[in-house]
């Protein structure tokens, strides 16, 4: 028996961090949204009751160290599967990008296995299980527009972000999310993303009132460490993006785009000024599987 699931990508309308809890984890408020962009997971059920990974990108890990593995693992153990599966990610998202890749993959992997397995675990459960791969995990089983809390793995649906289309631009070099939270002084901030005020322009539907408050903490780590990712952001805004940020630790960055043609155009003159890997996508409601 075999399954096709799509795992989509994700970006960081808001990301503010709020302090570092007593079991090392930071308290973050974020509001996360889909995007079209996604990995393909081919899942194949195989009688073997082993686990294997393989992918389309040469450089991956595919063995314990892949979260599409751990979560293979960890949801068969939990519901005791006696078989085994194959999976085969065809890898879109870049990696070490701030796009949530990883977690997108383990996600799929869990909605596919419940699905190929039969298992009828809630979206719930399977968040809970989610939750124990990665903080981003939960919200990439249910996608969408979410306020996320906690360490990111409690979520409150949102009203959708009006479509629009976004490019991406991933400069080649990857960030460690881990170095990056511990880089960050929350006292050498001045400004502090204005989380209540893009819930509420969500609620109307406004697109500009979303895109005048994007804001993410840690480009003031990530950024200062690289100076062309601010750069990126600033050629965004000056060939025609609505609002331009850095997706999660980065080092990716992300501009709102009303319609394709100007897309097109921001992506071309992106790739005339910079070496960055530039993706034209769109935003979507739901998890789009």
């Amino acid at each position: 028996m075999k399954l096709t699931v799509r795992a989509h990508a994700k970006i960081n309308l808001t990301l503010d961090v709020l302090y570092k809890r007593a079991d090392g984890f930071h308290q973050v408020e974020m509001i996360m949204q889909a995007i079209e962009l996604a990995d393909i997971l081919n899942l194949e059920e195989t009688i073997s009751g082993d686990i294997s990974i393989a992918s389309n990108m040469v450089h991956l890990p595919c063995d314990h160290r892949n979260l599409a593995y751990q979560a293979a693992m960890l949801i068969k153990k939990t519901c005791q599967v006696k078989k085994g599966v194959h999976v085969f990610l065809e890898k879109n998202i870049p990696m070490s990008a701030g796009l949530a890749g990883g977690s997108t993959d383990a996600a799929g992997v869990l909605l596919g296995l419940n699905r190929l397995w039969k298992l009828g675990l809630s979206l719930k459960e399977l968040e809970f299980l989610g939750a124990r791969l990665g903080s981003d995990v939960p919200f990439c089983l249910r996608g969408g527009t979410a306020l996320a809390t906690g360490r990111g793995e409690l979520l409150a649906p949102l009203p959708p972000l009006p479509t629009c289309y976004v490019v991406l631009a991933k400069p080649r070099i990857g960030v460690s999310t881990a170095w990056v939270y511990g880089k960050y002084r929350d006292h050498e901030l001045l400004n502090h993303p204005d989380t209540a005020g893009v819930q509420s322009a969500l609620g109307r539907g406004d697109l500009p009132g979303v895109a005048s408050r994007l804001s993410n903490v840690l480009e003031s780590v990530t950024i200062s460490e690289y100076p062309h990712i601010g750069k990126l952001k600033e050629w965004m805004i000056q060939y025609g993006a609505v609002a331009s940020l850095m997706s999660g630790s980065g080092p990716t960055v992300f501009g709102l785009v009303l319609d394709k043609r100007k897309a097109e155009y921001i992506a071309d003159r992106l790739r005339s000024q910079s070496d960055a890997e530039i993706i034209i996508t769109k935003t979507v409601e739901g998890n789009g599987r």
